[in-house]
């Protein structure tokens, strides 16, 4: 969908409705409402109130544009799902109501807790980042008919290769439009793109499935002042692989897309935060995803990078794109040209392949 804009005077209207059940939002007026600074592409988030505020401080997530192409119903309704089946985890913020499609809200909204918090600093929070992602992976599964509207692919790397064929054709078009993909670079890419479609599904049993985060970049994550992670960005959650939630937490495609996230991951880092999630884990959960770990984090690399490549030729000209933050746009484009510059797609590779191959199992 496009992006949908909303109108403040009918957040107003649609909060003090809300006042007999949440606190303190009858008296807002348009000096209460503070328009957060965009951090990514999709949605607005705006905060109701303040700490002091009876009730404490609410935000309200916007949905405006959905990368996936859901309608605005589907777009909400999954996002509802999901911060009402997180709440269980104790690091995500608590959803308090939701506001329907309207004149004004074309996307509705979701009232959550205000988080306040920090960016993480890499690589100190990431052992609490690892602790927030097994709380999130230890909540309990519904039955295959009780999931929806969240989905669950079918097999990870059925779903992941299906994502990463879908942008891949993007390579072509960067070279096309005249931007170019360096040689060594473009060979790397192809000879993963030749071993992701040869690998065997079949030689490995699926990881169980279980609730993830999908978008885990550090970017969604908020640092409390007591050390506790929190899980702010739930758009893409559903039933799905551990190992990719791990991957797309610790990949340098990852580490350096949210402007305010401070600091890199050098490949010790990478293997303690594997070993603080497997500290906090299932002992059997750990135990199914092991062979997983290094063809998953191989994989949503791949998937990322196709992605990059889709961003460059596709999204970053597309209708929205005049719609978003101009700064965290220019991030996006400096970060995509550094993850394409041979020597960080060569030092990635080495992370799988060769003697400095990580070792994630433990």
């Amino acid at each position: 969908m496009a992006k949908t804009a909303f109108d403040p005077a009918a957040l107003l209207a649609a909060c003090h409705r809300l006042s007999g059940a949440l606190p303190g939002l009858g008296g807002l007026t348009p000096a209460d409402l503070a328009l957060l600074r965009p951090k990514g592409t999709s949605n607005d988030h705006i905060r109701l109130g303040t700490d002091g505020t009876p009730g404490g401080a609410y935000v309200a997530r916007i949905p405006r544009f959905s990368h996936g192409g859901l309608d605005p119903a589907t777009n909400l309704a999954r996002q509802e799902a999901a911060f009402s089946r997180a709440a269980m985890s104790g690091h995500t913020p608590r959803l308090h109501a939701v506001l329907p499609i309207a004149v004004g809200l074309p996307g509705g909204a979701l009232i959550v807790d205000h988080i306040a918090g920090r960016a993480p600093h890499l690589p100190a929070d990431m052992a609490a980042i690892a602790t927030a992602l097994a709380a999130l992976h230890a909540l309990p599964v519904p039955p295959p008919d009780a999931r929806a509207p969240l989905t669950r692919a079918v097999d990870p790397l059925t779903a992941t290769l299906a994502a990463i064929e879908q942008h891949a054709v993007c390579l072509d078009d960067i070279d096309a439009d005249g931007a170019g993909v360096d040689p060594a670079v473009r060979a790397g890419i192809d000879a993963e793109l030749a071993w992701a479609r040869g690998f065997n599904t079949g030689s490995l049993p699926a990881p169980p499935p279980r609730f993830v985060g999908a978008d885990t970049h550090p970017g969604n994550f908020l640092i409390d002042a007591a050390g506790r992670a929190w899980f702010t960005d739930l758009e893409k959650a559903q039933y799905g692989a551990v190992p990719i939630d791990l991957a797309h937490a610790s990949l340098p495609t990852s580490t350096g897309w949210d402007p305010d996230v401070a600091g890199t991951l050098d490949a010790a880092a990478v293997v303690a935060f594997h070993a603080e999630w497997r500290r906090h884990a299932d002992p059997a959960l750990a135990a199914a995803c092991a062979p997983w770990w290094r063809p998953l984090r191989r994989l949503t690399w791949l998937r990322t990078m196709t992605f990059f490549a889709r961003w460059r030729t596709d999204w970053s000209r597309n209708p929205a794109a005049g719609q978003r933050d101009p700064a965290m746009d220019r991030h996006i484009t400096a970060h995509i040209a550094a993850c394409f510059a041979p020597a960080a797609v060569a030092a990635v590779r080495r992370q799988w392949l060769g003697p400095e191959a990580l070792d994630l199992a433990g």
